[in-house]
């Protein structure tokens, strides 16, 4: 009998329509619940939206419609784009639904019941945004979170009895430490819950927009108590039917974003303890999706559509990007650069070509069949790839259950790269050329090595792109990919003989228009604001900070095409002096704050063969995590220097924009570390 899996989303506000941030949530839940159906988990994945609150009652009246249009028209927006992306949610729960409605009541009941709600006055400070009671005093307080001002709410409330369950909270997180993740999470969590909690008024009276109290339709059940509630209503709490809650619930994993921690991590699991129902087994937040280093969000003016990057690259590139791209859990930034350079050198360049070549040859040297791998003909280095393989197998697995989806997928494409590495240092293509026997056994062994390293790969990264590794699957001959059972997944299950179908690019690259396309398509949806900054440019060239000249270099001759010695121009450098600076590719290693320093970073860079320390003036635009596993170009031979006692050697190269904000040089193209720029 299969075990049961159950995940869920947060359920997303409707107060504006969805962006790459929300999709960010919804994609990485998909991914995990693809994963667990083929590992035949009986597997139940909801999402879903939040619609009622003060905010939304207000949002409606400032569009001139009624609350129920207003959310109708925005919970659509939300489906029809999870539909279009082929995101497999098996229920899409809305707070204004019947059966929610009855099972938040049931809730309340519950909890009224055992003695945990009472009514009382509330007066303080009350932010709209967030939908939140803050400590602050005073009218137009800041709210803690958001910075918005507040308002003083004066009202009669129900209350629940939060402070009842400090102890119980504490011991959960102490004797649970995996029940809050990441690490740092839990240690806010912790922090917060051990500082005393206070009761928390759970209803409001002052407008209608929610789902009346039991016994008492003069108040409306406060809205994060009404939202959290989804998780077990959309299972059927409540209702007469609880077949689905007790087959799934308690949930397995509560994805959330890291802004909503409290309320997931604090109030619902005490809810659950005063109701006596059983508490879910996980709740993972991650980070935010920056934006020019800033959260998206609707009042910023930052927002990016994922319908832009399903124009024009797909949904696989922007499922890859945002898994392979950000470390789950800490914050990760968003570019159109990036997008394009990642999806150039990891789907067009690594597995999409390795598809490609592989299976061209297949049916050029064998007629389109997988063939046989002769024993005599193998070598050291067919054995080294098949137990690559394997290790990929294990490690992609292990790293995948602690959402460490970047580091899966990591060593996933290690084994593109090494298959890669092999197929170049045994040139099938010369083997090919060859008509004795020894050639062509060695010939297939290759190919038929090559294509099984295909297949594992991408049966392994199924659940991340499903468009694509669907086409592979099929042009290698075989049934259903989501079918197929990872639990049995090994090295030498690709059959002999197998008829290849048609083979076609999956990843056609990218060139720079596919940029200009997507920040176009923003800047059209913004009224003509600019989606993306960039460098100043001045006549056409492209100004960067600072000119890097060699210390003590001075303006020389030049040869001219003719070979004869011309002047340099008042203001110019020869060729010889820029000659003189060695501009690298280093990939950062490490990156953090200089204690006392709010500009700068240190840095360690790989520059291939050495490991060097920077310290670079660019921590008021880049958070340090955001930069682990980043390309940048230095200056490698640059004379050391010291910053705040610390040595630095060598300089990082960024352009400069309006107010003097840097932006690190970057490529499209893949570039190995310590390459030489000339």
């Amino acid at each position: 009998m299969s075990k049961t899996f159950y995940i869920t989303t947060p359920i997303y506000y409707v107060n504006a329509r969805p962006h790459i941030g929300h999709a960010y949530t919804t994609i990485a839940c998909d991914t995990i619940a693809r994963r667990h159906r083929m590992l035949g988990d009986d597997t139940w994945f909801l999402t879903g939206t939040d619609e009622h609150g003060q905010k939304i009652e207000r949002a409606a009246q400032a569009a001139g419609t009624t609350p129920q249009q207003f959310t109708d028209e925005v919970s659509g927006k939300f489906r029809a784009l999870w539909d279009r992306m082929g995101l497999t949610y098996d229920d899409f729960i809305r707070t204004t639904s019947e059966r929610h409605k009855r099972g938040v009541q049931a809730l309340w009941k519950r909890i009224a019941d055992a003695g945990y709600i009472y009514k009382s006055h509330y007066t303080g400070q009350y932010c709209v945004y967030d939908e939140l009671y803050v400590d602050a005093v005073g009218a137009g307080a800041p709210c803690p979170e958001c910075g918005r001002p507040t308002e003083t709410v004066q009202e009669e409330n129900y209350f629940f009895k939060l402070s009842a369950f400090q102890e119980r909270l504490i011991e959960l997180y102490t004797k649970q430490p995996d029940f809050i993740r990441p690490e740092t999470r839990r240690n806010e969590v912790l922090s917060f819950v051990s500082g005393g909690l206070r009761d928390l008024s759970i209803s409001r009276s002052t407008f209608g927009w929610g789902i009346p109290v039991p016994d008492d339709p003069r108040h409306v059940i406060y809205v994060w108590l009404d939202a959290l509630a989804n998780y077990v209503t959309a299972l059927g709490y409540g209702s007469e039917d609880t077949t689905k809650f007790e087959r799934y619930w308690p949930a397995d994993v509560h994805m959330i974003g890291k802004e909503i921690v409290r309320f997931h991590c604090v109030y619902w699991p005490a809810f659950l303890m005063a109701a006596g129902l059983p508490l879910p087994k996980g709740i993972t937040a991650h980070g935010w999706l920056l934006f020019e280093e800033n959260k998206m969000s609707k009042s910023r003016g930052n927002i990016v559509r994922a319908e832009t990057i399903l124009d024009v690259l797909g949904a696989d590139a922007l499922r890859y990007f945002l898994l392979r791209e950000i470390v789950f859990g800490q914050d990760g930034s968003f570019s159109f650069d990036a997008l394009v350079q990642r999806y150039n050198s990891d789907l067009a360049n690594g597995l999409g070509n390795l598809a490609s070549r592989t299976l061209t040859m297949i049916t050029r040297y064998f007629k389109g069949e997988v063939p046989y791998p002769s024993n005599a003909a193998r070598s050291p280095q067919d054995a080294a790839i098949a137990e690559a393989a394997a290790k990929t197998i294990a490690d992609f697995g292990a790293l995948f259950d602690q959402c460490q989806f970047s580091k899966a997928l990591e060593a996933a494409w290690g084994l593109v790269s090494a298959v890669d590495k092999y197929i170049v240092e045994n040139e099938p293509w010369a083997l090919g050329e060859k008509q004795d026997e020894d050639s062509r056994s060695r010939l297939a062994t290759v190919l038929y090595t090559s294509a099984e390293a295909l297949r594992i790969v991408a049966a392994l990264a199924h659940p991340v792109m499903p468009e694509a590794t669907a086409k592979i699957w099929a042009q290698l001959g075989l049934g259903e990919i989501g079918k197929f059972d990872l639990t049995q997944l090994r090295w030498g299950q690709l059959q002999l003989g197998t008829k290849l179908g048609e083979v076609q690019a999956v990843f056609p690259r990218a060139d720079k228009s596919a940029i200009e396309r997507m920040q176009k398509m923003e800047e059209a949806k913004d009224g003509g604001a600019s989606a993306a900054a960039g460098a100043s440019v001045v006549g056409g060239s492209t100004q960067t900070a600072a000119t890097p000249v060699a210390p003590g270099s001075s303006a020389a001759p030049v040869k001219t095409e003719a070979g004869k010695a011309g002047a340099v121009a008042e203001g110019k450098i020869s060729i010889d002096d820029f000659a003189k600076i060695e501009l690298r590719v280093a990939q950062v290693k490490v990156a953090e704050r200089v204690k006392g320093a709010d500009k700068l970073l240190r840095l360690e860079v790989d520059l291939g063969n050495e490991v060097r320390q920077l310290v670079a003036g660019i921590a008021e635009a880049y958070a340090p995590e955001t930069l682990i596993g980043r390309k940048v170009v230095i200056v490698a031979n640059l004379a050391p220097r010291k910053l705040r006692g610390l040595e630095s050697n060598g300089m990082i190269v960024a352009a400069s924009i309006e107010g003097g904000k840097p932006v690190l040089a970057s490529f499209l193209e893949d570039v190995p570390v310590g390459a030489r720029l000339k």
